[in-house]
This record gives structure tokens, C-alpha cells and sequence, in this order.
């Protein structure tokens, strides 16, 4: 392996299995450093290509996402470091296509519990094809004021508190990620700070050993010391020994090898790592510590006594003039995210939309103020529903049973109606649901089923001014619009319409009062005085019955009430009744098979015009 740094202030990576916070987090730390270009070049999702919105600073930007591997790698040739947040399941395979591709230079493999023998693998093919892997199970590595991979260090205040957003002089290596954050820290208290810090990962078969690392900071001139962090289990700790015997390595070494405590417990403890257990004598924490020392690293007697010796050894190159301590100095501040800051507390926004019936927060969704749960254990019906989410309150039981009536009976009125007709052409024609379902929502308004607001309107003013059915009828004549409600095409005095009939006999039972209803059916007398087919259509009845449902339930005031009507409430509830039987209507059409529908030439009259 050996050679020199990895990373550099151009490095860009690619990033597979996309996770924000980690990518963010890669960006910010670019910002902070003053890069120029964002380190995060793509990233990878099986299957999926786009982009994914970003910050880089204050400018928001598009990262590009591409379905494979190779995609990737060939639409970003410079992006040679692949970061890979696949689980353990799917990172052996993930990292193999990586390795593969020729721009691809190093690995990191984040996910912990990859197969040993995956693992095995992967190495091979690394050290067979000379590319670097840092895992499996590893946080990643960093070069301070470059380049990170992922959450590298941590968050972006523990970042500037150890002084990361600039190089130092310290190349540091160790298996976890964690304790390597604790030793920035140190090394930002003790030295002018970090130069390059690499976690080679907790499993039993690491990617890279911590005598590769040592030895490719020997050669990276800006590294004027090294530190190493070991830890008990395996032999990896042996081959750096090996390393300083052969004085491979001209540059001080402090060395510890965590986990002296082991011998304190009677049985064999596994500690955090697949890795950290020992397996003998020879993979004791004091048995590496004591053959570190012999072979001329710098060890102290504790770990607590590991940031002395690092200040001593770094306060001895700094009198020799090996190291000159690098000048600190306040990096830019990092933009905050909005919702963060508003969390905070630290600045206000104003919302985009408001709502008043539905609360989707917390452990269960509520329909005004009315936990989802309640309205199950309490058995609930639609009208209950409507009620809640229309009106905003829990209405009686008599007016929720009235709403489900209305919805019931004005589901459908057969095929011939307009918008049945055009739900019926347009599934034929082999449209989807909604797109069938639409056609014939389309239809309604003031000549089909939308005239139930317009009834109860008139109605309401026509009786609210105390107008008889004669001077009512015949002012609404005057002005050349046909009354709401009233009139139909089949029905008439001999063929009343079931459906109002049986909403006016359920009203006049449980209603507390029906004026407004009854004023309709004085209204519905002096029209069929004129023709036969001037009878109260459904249109009317529900619209009187509503006007008497509001004004009776004492639970609205006038002002409510007029403003329900003008918004449409009443129309909505037509929508919502007819779109049972429109879907209905589609799905019926589908199941027989029915071809494109063209309406026959002698259904039309092509008149000619002179």
C-alpha cells in the first residue's frame, strides 16, 4: 500500500445509498474548509436517477443521482473515492463493482457484520489491484481542511472545536471511529492539530492495517508525527511493530492499545469490535503495548497519560524546529438549516399553509381535535367523518345519519346522466380511474347536481324575506332564471322522485324543525299549478333540508351558515356521493371489456345550414 495521502482539497466522491445527513454533512465541512468545488460529486440508488437538493454554503445545489455504479463512475471520471452506506447485507456486492471500476481509487465501507469471508475477498482484490479500503465497519477517515467521508468527526461544532477546518502537523490512525473523535480533540488541545485521520474499521478482517496508514504518513512530508490507537484482539498492532524494527518509519510514533482492563475479568470479554478480543497472550492490550515500546514507539503507562506524552513528543519537534505550528484562524460560519434555527429558537418563519381540521403530528392523526383512534373505538360512520372534517365539530347523531342519507341516495342515478355518460366514454376509451373518474366530476355544476347551493340560497332569502311561493316564483321569472330544485326531466306529480320522499319523511321524524323544507314544498305547489314537471328535484330537497339541519342543530350561527353555503359545502356533498358511483361506473366498464365508444350517426342531426 504505502505511497502517500489519500485525499486532497479536490477529492470528489461518490456516494451509494443515499443518506442526507452524511452527505450534508460532507458539504458543509467543504464549505467550512473554503473549497471550491463540493466534495459530494454524485450520488448512487439502485434503480432511481435524478437529483437530490443540497446546500453547499448558502447556495443550494443538485446533486446528481444515477441508478448504477457504472453510470456513476463514467458521467464523474474524477470522482475516484466510493463511500458506501450499503447495509451488510448488500455492501460485499456493492463494493466488488466499485473496486472494479478503473476511476475508483478508495472504498470506504461503512456497514458493520460483513461476512468474513466477504471480507477476505474484498481485501484481496484491493491489494491484487492496488485501491485502498477503509472498513467494513468504519466511520471513514478525514483530512483536516480537504476532504471527509461522511460523518467523519462529527458534528460540524465538534469539527471546528477540534480545529479540522485547517491541516496540522499529526497523522493519526485507529479502528474506531468514536475514540477517533476523542483524539482530535486531544490533539487540538496539545498539538497545531490533525493533518490526516483515517478509522480503519472494528471488524475482524479490516480493508487496511494500522501499519499501512503509519507508513503511508511516513511519507507525506506535511506529517511531522504520528499517532496510533489499537485496541486488544488480533495481530494487526504487530505488523506496525514489524515496521519499526525494520525502521520503516523515520517519524515519532505515540502508540497506545486500548483495553489493559481485559485482564481484570476471570473469562475472555468481547468489547465493542467484532475485532476486540482477545484471543491469547499475544493479543493482550499490554502484551502490544510492551512490544510497541520495545520496538521504539513512544508508549505511555495509561491511557490517561496518552495526551501528556503526545504534548511532550510535539512540544520537543516544535524546540527541534521539525514542526512549525501552523497559524489557527476563525473559518466562515456555516449557514444554518431553517428548520434547525426555527427548533432553536434562533429566528421565525411564517407558514406556508394552514389547516384547521387534520393534525397528522404526534402518535396518531386527528380529524378536528378527535383522535384517530376515538373515532374507531366509538364506531365512527362517514357522516361522522364529514361532520368533522367539514364542519370542524362532532354534529348529532340525527344529522350524521341525514349526511350518510344524502350520500347514499345520490351515489349514482344510472348510466344515461352526463357525468355517468362521460366516466362511461372515457374508461372505454381506456383512461385510468382518476382520469375516468374526473370526466364526469367535470360535468356537474349548475345543469347537473350542482345546484344544491343555489337552492338553498334562494330558498333562504325567498323565506328569510317572508316572499310567498307567487311573488318568489314569479320575481326569480322576472329575472330569467329558473328556480333551483325544482323541475325534472323524468319525474313528475304522478312520478314523484323516491329519493325526496324519503329524505323529507326522515326529516320531518327526527328533525327538531324543517321550515325551510316545508317553504320548498309550498314553492313545489304553485309550480306544479303551471306543469306537471315542476316537482322538488333531489337537488332542492337536500338543499332545504340542510338550510333546516343548521339553523335546528342550534350548533351554528348565521353567519356560519351563510357562509357554508357560499363556499359550496352543499354541492361538495353531491361530489362526494356521485364519485362512488362514477368509480363505480369505470370499473364496471373495465371488467366487461368494453371497446371505444362512438356515438352512432343516427343519434345525430347534421343539420345544414343555408
Amino acid at each position: 500500500m504505502s505511497t502517500g495521502q489519500l485525499f486532497s482539497r479536490t477529492t470528489q466522491a461518490l456516494f451509494y445509498n443515499y443518506k442526507q445527513s452524511p452527505v450534508q454533512r460532507m458539504l458543509d465541512f467543504d464549505f467550512l474548509c473554503g473549497r471550491e468545488i463540493p466534495s459530494v460529486a454524485g450520488v448512487i440508488n439502485p434503480g432511481s436517477e435524478g437529483f437530490q437538493k443540497l446546500f453547499f454554503g448558502q447556495e443550494e445545489i443538485a446533486v446528481p443521482v444515477h441508478g448504477s455504479i457504472a453510470s456513476a463512475c463514467k458521467h464523474h471520471p474524477t470522482a475516484d473515492v466510493f463511500i458506501n452506506f450499503a447495509s451488510f447485507r448488500s455492501a460485499f456486492a456493492s463494493t466488488m463493482d466499485a473496486l472494479k471500476q478503473p476511476t475508483i481509487r478508495v472504498v470506504a465501507v461503512i456497514a458493520e457484520g460483513v461476512p468474513e469471508a466477504d471480507a477476505k475477498k474484498l481485501i484481496a482484490y484491493a491489494r491484487a489491484n492496488n485501491k485502498v479500503v477503509l472498513g467494513p465497519a468504519t466511520v471513514g477517515g478525514i483530512q483536516a481542511g480537504a476532504f471527509k467521508i461522511g460523518d467523519t468527526a462529527g458534528t460540524l461544532d465538534n469539527i471546528i472545536h477540534c480545529k479540522l477546518y485547517r491541516p496540522g502537523s499529526v497523522g493519526f490512525v485507529s479502528k474506531s471511529g468514536g475514540m477517533s473523535n476523542e483524539m482530535y480533540n486531544v490533539l487540538a488541545r496539545v498539538t497545531d492539530g490533525l493533518y490526516e485521520g483515517i478509522a480503519i474499521g472494528g471488524d475482524v478482517y479490516p480493508g487496511s492495517t494500522l501499519s499501512d496508514h503509519v507508513l503511508r504518513f511516513n511519507n507525506i512530508p506535511q506529517i511531522k508525527m504520528i499517532v496510533v490507537l489499537g485496541e486488544l484482539g488480533g495481530r494487526d498492532e504487530y505488523s506496525l511493530v514489524e515496521a519499526l524494527q525494520q525502521r520503516r518509519v523515520q517519524k515519532p510514533v505515540v502508540a497506545w492499545v486500548s483495553g489493559t482492563c481485559a485482564r481484570l475479568f476471570k473469562s475472555e470479554v468481547q468489547f465493542g469490535h467484532a475485532g476486540a478480543k482477545s484471543g491469547g497472550d499475544m493479543e493482550s492490550a499490554q502484551a502490544k503495548n510492551k512490544a510497541l515500546e520495545n520496538a521504539g514507539a513512544i508508549v505511555p503507562t495509561s491511557f490517561e497519560g496518552l495526551e501528556d506524552i503526545i504534548k511532550a513528543t510535539y512540544e520537543k519537534l516544535v524546540e527541534k524546529k521539525v514542526i512549525v505550528p501552523v497559524k489557527d484562524y476563525t473559518p466562515p460560519p456555516v449557514p444554518e438549516d431553517l428548520n434547525s434555527a426555527i427548533k432553536s429558537g434562533k429566528v421565525r418563519a411564517p407558514t406556508h399553509i394552514v389547516s384547521t381540521i387534520c393534525d397528522d403530528r404526534g402518535e396518531e392523526p386527528s380529524y378536528a381535535g378527535v383522535a384517530m383512534s376515538t373515532i374507531i373505538e366509538k364506531e365512527y360512520g362517514v357522516g361522522d367523518v364529514i361532520s368533522l372534517l367539514w364542519f370542524k365539530r362532532s354534529l348529532p347523531h340525527y344529522c350524521t345519519k341525514f349526511i350518510e342519507m344524502c350520500v347514499m341516495l345520490c351515489a349514482d342515478h344510472g348510466p344515461c346522466v352526463s357525468g355517468a355518460h362521460n366516466t362511461i366514454v372515457t374508461a372505454r376509451a381506456g383512461k385510468d380511474l382518476v382520469s375516468s373518474l374526473v370526466s364526469g366530476l367535470l360535468t356537474i355544476g349548475p345543469r347537473f347536481g350542482g345546484a344544491i347551493d343555489d337552492a338553498a340560497r334562494y330558498f333562504k332569502d325567498a323565506y328569510d324575506r317572508g316572499l310567498s311561493p307567487y311573488d318568489f316564483v314569479e320575481s326569480m321569472k322576472k329575472k330569467g332564471i329558473r328556480v333551483p330544485g325544482i323541475g325534472h326531466r323524468i319525474k313528475s306529480r304522478d312520478n314523484r322522485d323516491k329519493r325526496v320522499e324519503l329524505l323529507q319523511r326522515y326529516a320531518r321524524t327526527h328533525f327538531p324543525a324543517v321550515k325551510y323544507m316545508e317553504y320548498a314544498v309550498t314553492v313545489e305547489t304553485y309550480t306544479l299549478s303551471k306543469a306537471n314537471n315542476l316537482v322538488m328535484n333531489v337537488d332542492g330537497c337536500i338543499g332545504s333540508l340542510f338550510l333546516d339541519l343548521l339553523s335546528s342543530c342550534a350548533m351554528f350561527t348565521q353567519q356560519e351558515i351563510d357562509e357554508i353555503i357560499d363556499i359550496g359545502y352543499l354541492n361538495g356533498l353531491f361530489v362526494l356521493a356521485r364519485s362512488i358511483g362514477l368509480i363505480g361506473h369505470t370499473f364496471d366498464q373495465k371488467r366487461l371489456k368494453q371497446p371505444l365508444y362512438r356515438h352512432p350517426w343516427e343519434d345525430v342531426l347534421y343539420a345544414k345550414y343555408a
